[in-house]
Formats: structure tokens, sequence, C-alpha cells
């Protein structure tokens, strides 16, 4: 998806869903929809917007900011912070211009050259007419997320789109997740009913939603052919606590 919306390679990507950043208590707290990392520590921030809140701008601010805060750590120079892009993706026009593709970044207002600070915000809408400018790839993409059944796809002839499709449908199709799910959170619960508020996995006394939306990303990266030290390294769980996890599951 990466590629296809910014028109260039992206290398091997770290995702995580449902990203929270969160400071202090006396200051609001923001929860990305999907962060991303790539191999050259570019970060992206997508976001899906099915209403329009007329607060997009502000709102793509306020993500850059919090993003930028949470890449530095105390006393790090300024040049460590990578490019970074936020990007939503609109079932709507947001700007009411009937473009695809809305991109933005920082220029002088007297010469019109770019800032260069590495910040990009862009936004798509799935519901565009003017296609100047962008590739089919992407307007395929988009009309996909309107139309996602298999006559639309194989009439685009897209081969990034049915690779998108065929992934949706057997995420769709795989019942087994469900039931694994479900056997997760019984099991919690027995702990918790027993008294044993330390769960197997970081984090997981915060909640069983919160242990049971980790179990899913490790199954599905297990799935997907990751070994234990790769799953640890993208989960920020140890690998014995990435053992226990799928041998519960089995």
């Amino acid at each position: 998806m990466l590629q296809v919306i910014l028109q260039k390679p992206v290398y091997k990507v770290m995702v995580q869903p449902e990203k929270s950043i969160l400071y202090s208590k006396e200051f609001r707290s923001v929860r990305l929809d999907v962060y991303a990392r790539d191999s050259m520590e570019a970060e992206y921030d997508l976001e899906m917007q099915n209403e329009d809140q007329g607060n997009l701008p502000l709102r793509s601010r306020f993500y850059q900011a919090e993003m930028d805060a949470a890449a530095l750590k105390p006393g790090e120079d300024f040049k460590r912070l990578r490019p970074s892009y936020v990007i939503f993706i609109c079932a709507f026009d947001p700007f009411g211009e009937g473009y695809y593709r809305y991109t933005f970044e920082n220029r002088c207002l007297e010469t019109g050259k770019p800032l260069g600070d590495g910040t990009r915000k862009i936004f798509l809408n799935t519901r565009g007419t003017r296609s100047e400018g962008v590739p089919k790839e992407l307007i395929h993409f988009l009309q996909y997320l309107e139309n996602s059944t298999d006559e639309f796809v194989q009439s685009t002839q897209d081969e990034t789109v049915a690779k998108l499709h065929k992934r949706v449908t057997w995420l769709k199709e795989d019942r087994r997740w469900e039931a694994k799910y479900m056997t997760f959170e019984e099991m919690l619960q027995r702990k918790m009913d027993d008294g044993l508020r330390q769960g197997i996995q970081k984090g997981i006394a915060k909640g069983i939603t919160e242990g049971i939306a980790l179990t899913k990303r490790v199954l599905r990266l297990n799935a997907q052919g990751m070994s234990a030290a790769e799953i640890s390294a993208q989960c920020g769980i140890s690998q014995a606590e990435v053992a226990d996890i799928l041998n519960m599951n089995e």
C-alpha cells in the first residue's frame, strides 16, 4: 500500500496497528490507526476516515507533531529525525476539488522552495474524479476500497489490487483465528479468576483486550512465516513469551 501511495520503493516495513502515544494525562493522547517504519527509518501514519468531521488539516498537524516528539530521545540531535508521512485515506473528498490525491509539504511563500523538513501530509479520496498526475495503480487501489468485489478486481487487471484482494479474502474466510482468540480470552479469564494478575506477555495486566490484540498479531506474523526472534523484535516481547502464545493456541 505504501509503495502504491508514494510511488517509490519501500523496504522491510515494521507495522504497528493502533499505536497509542501518551506523554501525560494532562495532555491529549493520540491513537494512530496504523503506524509503520521502514528499514530507512522513515515513519508513516495511515488513517482511514469514513466521515468528514472538518478537522483533517489540524488532526494531521497534531499527529505529525506527536510522531516527531516520540522519535527523539533526550539529548539526541535533530538531524536524527527521519522523513515522516501522515496519510489519510478518505471515503469522501476532503477538499472538494475532485482529486484522488492531495499532497502537502511546507514551502516558502516568497520563493516556493520546499522547507526540506522531511514531512508530508497526503489525503487520498476514494471518490475522486480527476486523474491527472495520479498513476492508474493508485486509482485502482482507491476504487477497490469502494468496490471490493471479485468482478471489479478482474476488470482492473491490476496485479497489486489482485494481491491485496487475495489477502483480504483469506483473512475474511479464515475462521480459525476467531476460535484461537476465544481460547486465549477464556485462558486469561481463568488466570484472573485464580488471582494470577500477571499474564504471559508484556502489558497483559492492563486488560484482556490488549492481550488479545497482541496475541492476534503474534499469530498473524507466525502465519506469515516469521521466526520467533523476528516476532519478538516486532512485538516487543521475549521469545519465550512468543513461544507461550503459540503453544497455547496450537
